[in-house]
């Protein structure tokens, strides 16, 4: 996971501007978190204000799809299927009363018959609506990615035109890479650069539709950017996945296999929280979600399913899913003391006084 360090200095400033006897502390804090081995890539936020997204790499997370591009589940993801577009829309430096509001105007659009509660049925219908607006923001930003990589204007990509863009990215100079490929000269790149190219290369391979060509379209160009949008790409993003953590090589998952933590070493007490949570999260998310007939291991077939945003029987599960975190009366549906009180999960932000603010938003 890479760490802002400009928002983490901002952090402990206060403790820096302390006596010299207090530095120590400090030091802890930063080994703490160090220790934090099971990295989550779904920070949306973090990424944008780090400066990361590129638009000539595909995204690392895809909104709206259960489980990030190296097997870790994607954290946003309730978030990301409840707000939608508005995704942004509830930061912890907006003011509580307006995102109250924000999140009761919210809640009157999923509760589609007024009755003051969310069903199941509406819930899975919000999802499926907000899971579209991700899809059609990734269509938007593809279109424009692929305009600065097709400098010809032709309709087309070539391996070669994407490959002079993204070296061009990494500091190499646009024409000289140019030149390069055109006269069938070597090369030179760091053996870290190498490797990406040559998984960009196959991830190319497999959105180029057949016969291939290793030119790409606008729309095959979308699904070498985001794989949820298309079945095939999908199924490759699922093989990839399946090989990293496919430990015997049956090319299916186990319940360890799924579960097994990443390689590093636990030092202190928030570690080991962190690898227990880690553990219990995927449990849970294999036995009740991916392993659909709960036979103990996780088929290709079953992770795609699971994986596929638009599947309209998982959004039912979801949905009813996301209700059970916040049903505190058990009736099986979501009301807004309920929503409020559980603003943190629907949100990501805690928005205080839910119970007084209620009628009040409403």
């Amino acid at each position: 996971m890479v760490w802002s360090w400009v928002a983490m200095a901002s952090r402990w400033g206060p403790l820096i501007a302390l006596a010299p006897r207090c530095l120590w502390l400090l030091g802890a804090v930063l080994l703490m978190d160090a220790s934090a081995r099971p990295a989550n890539h779904s920070s949306t936020r973090e990424r944008a204000a780090n400066g990361e997204d590129n638009e000539i790499l595909p995204p690392d997370h895809l909104n709206g799809v259960k489980l990030e591009m190296d097997g870790h589940l994607n954290r946003g993801f309730h978030q990301e299927v409840f707000l939608g577009k508005d995704l942004g829309g509830f930061d912890e430096d907006v003011e509580p009363r307006r995102s109250r509001r924000k999140l009761m105007v919210i809640f009157s659009k999923v509760d589609v018959n007024t009755d003051r509660k969310i069903s199941a049925k509406e819930m899975q219908r919000w999802i499926m609506e907000k899971t579209a607006e991700h899809f059609q923001e990734a269509m938007e930003e593809s279109k424009t990615h692929f305009r600065a990589v097709d400098p010809d204007g032709d309709g087309h990509v070539s391996w070669d035109e994407y490959k002079v863009k993204f070296l061009a990215s990494k500091g190499h100079s646009e024409k000289e890479v140019a030149d390069a490929i055109r006269l069938n000269e070597e090369l030179k790149v760091d053996e870290e650069t190498q490797e990406v190219l040559e998984n960009l290369k196959d991830r190319w391979y497999q959105a180029d539709s057949p016969p291939a060509d290793l030119l790409l379209t606008e729309e095959e160009f979308l699904s070498f950017l985001h794989p949820e949008h298309s079945r095939g790409m999908l199924r490759f993003m699922v093989k990839e996945i399946v090989r990293d953590l496919d430990q015997d090589g049956d090319k299916q998952l186990s319940l360890p296999e799924f579960v097994s933590l990443p390689v590093g070493t636990v030092e202190n007490q928030q570690g080991q929280d962190i690898d227990d949570n880690w553990v219990r999260d995927r449990k849970k998310e294999f036995e009740e979600l991916i392993d659909s007939n709960h036979d103990g291991i996780v088929t290709a077939e079953e992770l795609e399913s699971y994986m596929d945003p638009m599947n309209e029987y998982n959004a039912l599960n979801e949905a009813k899913q996301m209700i059970a975190v916040a049903d505190e009366n058990q009736n099986h549906h979501l009301e807004p003391e309920e929503v409020l009180k559980y603003s943190e999960f629907f949100t990501g932000s805690k928005l205080v006084d839910y119970a007084r603010s209620v009628h009040e938003e409403f």
